[in-house]
């Protein structure tokens, strides 16, 4: 069993100095790349309660973009100024240029839009609902093709409240896409499903990007932001706390690299004394069975090449880092699968704690 402790606080001026960077990244575009999405300093508030604080950020066409954060963020209430469906107080939102409120019919025709909400009648079928949102567009996509891209087709005649939690989300996908957008808002997509369901429709949204497709994804799971997204802002109480790549985030909070290697029980002490004269690594530790290996981001090849020098061949996991790293650092607290936060708390660091990568060196 491993035992909780209280974090303690993030230093003001690391959360701080991460917070300027980020500021940078979430308006500035891949190189070359045109604006999909441009938000500036947008602010929304319900009477005294200000959901959205000075929101900035820009989507490059072709990207898939996140918004990642908690419940209550401030994630689906920007994602509603960006669809037109509510007025900011103050601040700017265009898409490909255009301007929600003042050329709403516009962007209708550019702007697909799946919302975490959304429901239909019961009773009507797949092919129909694709029908009736088609004939809202001038110029539709193609729904059989729609239905074959997103594995509907054989359910074409399956009436709503008779699909699975995939099947109705595929179906919100492909609803998104019937009217041929240049951009598709997708809503905290995979929300309900279970783990074989969530990475078939990580799947379909590669497969609409990869069709031309720019994606703003809205989500409260790390791991779909951290697998599917090119960049991403995470927002908290209605501020952006960090933005940039999801592999630019991680490194910035820390670019130590953990091994686990596991040897045979004669070459163990040997091995020790190796890895303890390497310069790239930090600390040597025993982990039960195993070797903990704390060092730069050249540790890895630095201790392969040092035991193979040696025909000492190991098997090796790499721990890493992931976004909820990022965000207890620019929080002091971390949230679970449902999107509640909490206090942040670190635990003795055991196989469930972090992220591995099985890496076999023999």
């Amino acid at each position: 069993m491993t035992t909780a402790h209280p974090v303690p606080s993030v230093p003001p001026s690391a959360a701080s100095s991460l917070s300027a960077r980020s500021s940078q990244s979430a308006v500035t575009l891949p190189d070359g790349a045109a604006p999909a999405i441009e938000v500036v300093a947008l602010r929304k508030a319900y009477g005294s309660t200000v959901a959205v604080r000075d929101v900035s950020f820009a989507v490059g066409q072709g990207e898939i973009f996140g918004i990642l954060g908690p419940n209550g963020a401030g994630k689906t209430t920007t994602v509603e100024c960006l669809a037109g469906l509510r007025q900011a107080d103050s601040g700017s939102v265009r898409i490909l240029g255009l301007d929600p409120q003042s050329e709403p019919a516009s962007v209708r025709e550019l702007l697909g839009v799946q919302l975490q909400e959304a429901e239909l009648n019961e009773r009507m079928t797949v092919a129909e609902a694709l029908r009736l949102y088609a004939s809202f567009y001038e110029d539709p996509a193609d729904t059989a093709e729609l239905m074959d891209l997103l594995d509907l087709a054989p359910h074409r005649d399956q009436q709503f409240a008779k699909l699975s939690g995939g099947q109705k989300q595929r179906l919100s996908i492909a609803l998104a896409l019937v009217g041929n957008p240049q951009v598709a808002i997708l809503d905290e997509l995979t929300t309900g499903l279970d783990p074989q369901a969530r990475r078939a429709t990580w799947e379909l949204v590669e497969r609409v990007r990869d069709r031309g497709v720019t994606i703003l994804l809205v989500t409260h799971f790390m791991d779909e932001a951290e697998r599917l997204c090119d960049r991403l802002v995470v927002i908290d109480q209605g501020v952006v706390v960090a933005a940039g790549s999801p592999a630019e985030l991680i490194e910035s909070v820390d670019s130590t690299r953990v091994l686990r290697l596991r040897v045979e029980p004669h070459e163990e002490d040997g091995v020790l004394g190796v890895l303890g004269g390497l310069a790239d690594v930090r600390a040597v530790t025993r982990a039960g069975r195993e070797i903990e290996v704390t060092g730069t981001r050249r540790v890895l090849p630095a201790v392969v090449l040092a035991l193979a020098e040696r025909d000492v061949v190991p098997d090796v996991r790499t721990m890493t880092r992931s976004l909820e790293d990022v965000f207890v650092h620019v929080t002091g607290r971390t949230y679970d699968h449902t999107g509640a936060t909490g206090p942040a708390t670190t635990a003795d660091r055991s196989d469930d704690d972090r992220s591995e990568t099985e890496g076999a060196a023999r």
